[in-house]
């Protein structure tokens, strides 16, 4: 199989509570934040994925840079966030199947900062790790038949989930290092990029930041995978990171209890004039109990709202 891994009951569990919290999310209203928050998150993801790369601007410079306010510190680094800045801002104009679009996604993390942004490397690079060469990418001639068999992996398993897929991608990407700079940051973004195609609440989730907390276990997942010819253990590690970080979003967001006419306006926006179930109102607030869901259609079926059809467990509601 390739890419080689494996889904371990680790994953699986870390999977089910991922899609616990996003049904949470999904179960409200809305799932945008705030300005301020979408800013902050926004602010935290930059810092994130670049201090990585050793940035030495803080959370207070780049915020100074995205407000537009003048900043002091290493050109090369604020190169590194004005760009990094336009390709979030462009996050969901990138095809995540297409290695065009990653390409174009790689010139502009690195307009100005090499020469040759937006080519795939013709020469041959390896990672340090202080002194020492920790990983010796592929030679270039291998790269065209590696990066067509990982996009290809994208395309055509559709029914392997979006979070291990976007896991595998970051793994085998960094692995690959199919540009002479700017693997990691763009390994990152384009994991971002899958996740945000599978579920929009992505855009606002600051995952480089909890990486960046968590930056040796990265590294020692990177390396674990190696050593082991596959990308279970970083598949593991990512997950993690993903739950982390949605936990955090939750708390953070604090949404407000939604009322019951909140969810009915709601319901009859969605529904329409189609017939619908007690369970289809459920799978619509993910986060509702079944009581609760009752109690809802009831108070439509007394305000007059919606027509029944059927008894008990078979009934069918239509809004009028």
């Amino acid at each position: 199989m390739y890419p080689p891994y494996k889904i371990t009951n680790k994953s699986i569990s870390l999977i089910a509570d991922i899609s616990k919290l996003l049904g949470k999310l999904e179960g409200l209203i809305s799932i945008v934040p705030t300005p301020q928050l979408r800013k902050q998150n926004k602010i935290k993801t930059i810092y994130g994925t670049l201090s990585i790369e050793g940035n030495t601007l803080s959370i207070e410079q780049i915020t100074a840079i995205i407000e537009n306010k003048r900043v002091m510190g290493p050109k090369k680094d604020i190169l590194e966030v004005n760009n990094a800045i336009k390709a979030y801002e462009d996050l969901a104009k990138y095809s995540s199947s297409s290695l065009d679009s990653l390409c174009k996604a790689h010139k502009t993390f690195m307009q100005d900062l090499i020469d040759n942004a937006g080519l795939v490397r013709s020469s041959n690079v390896g990672i340090l790790k202080g002194s020492k060469v920790s990983h010796v990418a592929p030679q270039p001639k291998m790269l065209p038949k590696l990066l067509k068999n990982l996009f290809d992996y994208l395309k055509s398993n559709k029914d392997e989930h979006p979070l291990i897929k976007s896991s595998v991608f970051h793994y085998e990407f960094e692995f690959i290092h199919p540009f002479l700079d700017g693997n990691g940051r763009l390994g990152r973004f384009w994991q971002t990029l899958i996740l945000y195609k599978y579920n929009p609440v992505f855009q606002y989730i600051p995952i480089e930041s909890i990486i960046k907390e968590n930056q040796q276990a990265y590294y020692l997942a990177l390396e674990q995978s190696d050593k082991q010819g596959e990308s279970t253990k970083f598949i593991e590690f990512m997950l993690a990171i993903i739950h982390n970080s949605l936990s955090r979003y939750y708390s953070e967001f604090k949404p407000e209890p939604v009322s019951i006419e909140q969810r009915v306006s709601k319901a009859k926006e969605h529904f329409k004039n189609k017939m619908f179930s007690r369970k289809s109102y459920i799978d619509l607030f993910k986060n509702i109990s079944t009581a609760t869901a009752s109690r809802d259609l009831k108070y439509c079926a007394d305000k007059k709202l919606v027509e029944k059809l059927g008894d008990k467990r078979l009934t069918s509601y239509r809004f009028k």
